[in-house]
């Protein structure tokens, strides 16, 4: 599909590889920088997502550059997601529109009706997909602890216990994981062997990331993913079986990988979520304050 990019002279376009994930990260920072003030992405999680046993990197990535350089970058990965970034230096040449063209080829291709991909708000990004047509599919929001900044604290039930996942217990955390987010997010499943890629096996993983909670019989009930980002404790994601919700268990959760992560050397915690869950109430209760504001926009194919 690479043919039918109209870009500006002098630009080329191909497929990208796994070995290409050092220029995407420095394309995708230096939009984010430029977008937001900070830089919240790592090659390890363009490392963890790319590296996925049922991901064709190949056939969902495609890059622009000039000479040698990747000044921009598309990214369809299936059903009705993707993502993309133009460096700031480039901005205003019709890249954006071009990829967001390829974008929608590539997802009409595969039979898909719709495709969408998370922008911040206001950012010209937003203001593009906003001309193309693009609607606001739901909100999401950045969260940060502040400095010195603890959650209350709040006990486990009786009998339960929170610790490090062991390899033996991987396959119930992302059963819990993907049960949770099953409720609002549509997809497909995402296949075992994927979370193992994209978790375990991502670029740096250490056994505190990856953390559970059992219930007394010894079945896992809630998982927390928390990585190292800077001087952050950023966590990736956090659920709790829904049969076990009420019962303080999140806020728990929550107040280990918090701890945990300042034991690691962090002196803020952060995380995301969106609109669909319904908990940005929850982590303000508890502190958390908003940094930043996105939204994923979509179009109808």
């Amino acid at each position: 599909m690479t043919e039918l990019l109209d870009l500006p002279t002098g630009l080329t376009a191909r497929p990208l590889v796994m070995t290409d994930s050092r220029a995407v990260y420095e394309v995708m920072a230096a939009q984010e920088q430029h977008d937001t003030g900070e830089i919240a992405i790592e090659e390890a999680d363009i490392v963890g997502d790319w590296q996925r046993p049922s991901y064709d990197v190949s056939a969902g990535t495609l890059g622009v550059f000039e000479g040698d350089r990747l000044v921009a970058y598309a990214e369809y990965m299936g059903a009705d997601r993707g993502d993309a970034a133009v460096h700031p230096d480039h901005r205003g040449r019709g890249i954006g529109t071009a990829i967001a063209g390829w974008m929608q080829e590539r997802a009409r291709a595969t039979g898909a009706s719709v495709v969408g991909m998370p922008v911040p708000m206001g950012s010209a990004g937003d203001r593009l997909l906003e001309a193309l047509g693009y609607h606001v599919r739901w909100n999401s929001w950045v969260l940060q602890l502040p400095e010195g900044a603890t959650v209350p604290h709040r006990d486990l039930p009786d009998g339960y216990a929170l610790r490090e996942a062991t390899a033996d217990d991987y396959e119930a955390c992302w059963t819990v994981l993907e049960d949770a987010f099953l409720e609002w997010s549509v997809r497909d499943r995402e296949p075992f062997d994927d979370f193992v890629a994209r978790t375990v096996k991502r670029p740096g993983f250490e056994s505190w990331n990856l953390r559970l909670v059992t219930d007394a019989s010894g079945t896992v009930v809630g998982v927390t993913v928390v990585y190292p980002f800077g001087t952050e404790g950023y966590v990736d994601r956090i659920a709790t079986r829904k049969d076990q919700r009420g019962r303080g268990i999140a806020q728990a959760m929550l107040v280990d990988a918090f701890a945990v992560a300042r034991e690691h050397g962090a002196l803020t915690s952060g995380l995301n979520t969106d609109s669909r869950t319904g908990a940005l109430g929850l982590y303000e209760k508890v502190g958390m304050q908003v940094t930043q504001n996105w939204v994923n926009r979509a179009i109808d194919l």
